[in-house]
């Protein structure tokens, strides 16, 4: 296994670029705005699982993806959006080849398309030289996605409103056993479900978050996301007769348990249920891509 720990990424035309995964160590919905946009309260960890995506130049003007996802038009790849927005934004005029190697999931709840997005934004900003800063950035990234500003931001985080007011976040090092149960979660259908609770009471300090306790590692999707994907609760349950502990990312599908070190997450890989797909990551203290 390849860490991208402490392994910073100065973007290059032609160099691989690491756009990692998040995990949602708890998530809580405090309420909704009039225009549907949820509000909520989360705490953001980077882990060492990513999508490589490689950007060359091109003389046509172009935007392309070299490396079409099934099922998913080109012109709907988050990559692709966030390449095609930074040019309207800036007034640029110039081209790329985008090439993705996707590992991180669809449907997930790792963040992969909108890590895509991010680095998509971070790079070409360098490569084309558009001069927009971080803040715009993250701004810029909100058009695509709820998830994209955390990773422009660059550090782990305590997130609010949609997720895009950050506060930065020191976390200790930690391991973590992730599950990947065999569904893609439909974000927009969690989000939309009339059994989703939207009164979680606001906490005043992430802290709060991962106090022993009710709330500790609570996610307010997760009811609904077991509900409509029975297989989540399954391997949630593993994860808690084993483990004793387990939490669902984002609004799923992949679930997880935090472990002090790697051995004792590959301990509790060993007993996993012929068949079960998982995988072993490190927390990171930082985005790889700080530039």
């Amino acid at each position: 296994m390849t860490s991208i720990e402490n392994v910073l990424e100065t973007p290059r035309w032609g160099k691989p670029l690491s756009a990692p995964a998040k995990l949602n160590l708890f998530l809580y919905v405090i309420g909704r705005r009039a225009d549907g946009y949820h509000l909520l309260q989360t705490l953001f960890r980077f882990i060492d699982f990513a999508d490589s995506l490689v950007f060359l130049p091109r003389d046509d003007g172009k935007i392309v993806l070299e490396t079409p996802l099934a099922n998913i038009p080109a012109e709907k790849n988050l990559a692709v959006r966030a390449a095609r927005l930074l040019r309207e934004r800036t007034g640029v005029h110039a081209g790329v080849s985008i090439s993705l190697e996707k590992r991180l999931p669809s449907g997930g709840g790792l963040g992969g398309g909108s890590s895509d997005a991010a680095t998509t934004l971070l790079a070409l900003n360098h490569l084309w030289q558009t001069g927009l800063s971080r803040p715009e950035l993250q701004a810029l990234g909100l058009n695509l996605g709820a998830d994209v500003p955390v990773f422009i931001f660059g550090q782990n985080a305590f997130a609010e409103g949609v997720g895009e007011e950050l506060t930065p976040i020191v976390l200790p090092t930690s391991w973590y056993l992730l599950l990947f149960p065999p569904v893609a979660a439909d974000t927009a259908a969690v989000f939309s479900s009339p059994d989703l609770r939207r009164d979680t009471m606001r906490i005043t300090d992430w802290q709060e978050g991962l106090e022993p306790g009710h709330n500790f590692g609570r996610n307010d999707l997760e009811p609904v996301a077991t509900a409509l994907y029975p297989v989540i609760g399954e391997y949630l349950s593993w994860l808690r007769a084993h483990a004793g502990r387990g939490w669902m990312s984002g609004s799923g599908a992949t679930v997880f348990a935090e472990c002090p070190d790697e051995a004792a997450a590959l301990a509790l890989a060993h007993d996993l249920p012929s068949g079960w797909k998982w995988r072993i990551a490190k927390g990171l203290s930082q985005h790889p891509l700080l530039i």
